[in-house]
């Protein structure tokens, strides 16, 4: 007991340092320069996705828990920490697309997924085929459990009164906007918890696991490309005033039918730890090389982020010679791929 207690908080350690390192170190943010920041960011990044991982296996809702809890987490990140959802300034947000009820519409279709997939989902992939002993368990006692949901809160706090203060002074979201960033939160989280997966979903064969990991990059690449403007563009895919409703529905199109074929591909157990991890090293990998056209400004940032890239893919690849060495069994959406 005693071992398995000691495993299972390495594990948790594990996945609360992975996680911002996928989701913003991965992406040239913050560039490898100014690397020290990244330990501003794991008490909210590590802890929150702990906290959801935690509260997922528990539940037993699977993927679908995992990324209805990872959509909350950047409703909180994005919304009452950073309150970049609303804010009419940071990160020139409010001049992508028109803003709805007072909400910054391209940047939260491109936020609130993006965390789901690349702060919760990947993660914790990961950490469940790195330590795949502990992939069907949760890696804390309730008493962790609570411990991660405080520093979860305190990191969003500290987020707020650092970051914030210096990118985006003087801002505050009106108090609807903040109510309604708890609602959602609310509500996420509860479907996140009661919304088991469903049985009986039609199966589709899936591809070969470097078709998958194809197609994650395929689809991580177009979704980001779809709504970040990069290259000198203001707006989204180059477009100008209405004209950006078209990559919009472009990325929910995107996203709808990926994840219609993931769930069919996963649904009739030929789906397997090889097909997870080629799909997640294809987004990863397309997620830096967006990066790398989208997030470096100078020769020395692309530099440094093309060597996180490439240190990224030969850790990938060891993770992928542990996977085929141990033969796992076959997965579907009921489990933890």
């Amino acid at each position: 007991m005693t071992a398995n207690k000691t495993r299972g908080r390495r594990a948790a350690l594990l996945l609360a340092v992975i996680t911002p390192l996928v989701a913003e170190f991965t992406l040239g943010n913050p560039p490898l320069r100014m690397a020290w920041l990244l330990l501003l960011w794991i008490p909210i990044y590590g802890a929150g996705v702990v906290l959801v991982r935690e509260l997922v296996r528990r539940a037993g809702t699977g993927w679908t828990g995992v990324l209805l809890l990872g959509a909350a987490y950047g409703i909180v990140e994005e919304g009452l920490a950073l309150q970049a959802l609303s804010s009419p300034t940071i990160y020139g947000a409010a001049g992508w697309a028109p803003r709805i009820l007072g909400l910054n519409s391209a940047y939260a279709e491109l936020q609130i997924p993006y965390h789901a997939v690349f702060s919760a989902a990947v993660p914790i992939l990961l950490t469940d085929l790195i330590v795949p002993s502990l992939r069907d368990r949760p890696y804390l006692g309730r008493l962790g459990t609570w411990l991660a949901g405080t520093v979860f809160v305190l990191g969003a706090l500290l987020l707020r009164v650092t970051v914030v203060t210096s990118i985006d002074p003087g801002y505050e979201a009106p108090a609807a906007i903040l109510a309604g960033c708890a609602a959602a939160v609310v509500l996420l989280t509860v479907a996140g918890l009661r919304l088991k997966p469903r049985p009986g979903v039609p199966s589709i064969s899936p591809p070969a696991p470097a078709a998958a990991g194809v197609f994650g990059a395929v689809a991580a690449f177009g979704y980001l490309a779809s709504l970040f403007p990069f290259g000198g563009a203001t707006q989204p895919a180059f477009t100008h005033g209405g004209w950006v409703i078209v990559p919009m529905s472009a990325a929910a199109v995107l996203a709808v039918t990926a994840a219609w074929l993931l769930r069919r591909w996963t649904a009739g157990g030929l789906w397997t730890d090889r097909h997870s991890l080629a799909l997640a090293s294809g987004a990863l990998i397309a997620h830096t090389a967006f990066g790398l056209i989208s997030n470096t400004d100078t020769a020395a940032d692309r530099v440094g982020l093309a060597v996180v890239g490439l240190v990224m893919t030969c850790l990938l690849a060891l993770l992928g010679r542990k996977v085929s060495g141990l033969p796992r069994p076959r997965c579907n959406d009921e489990q933890f791929l």
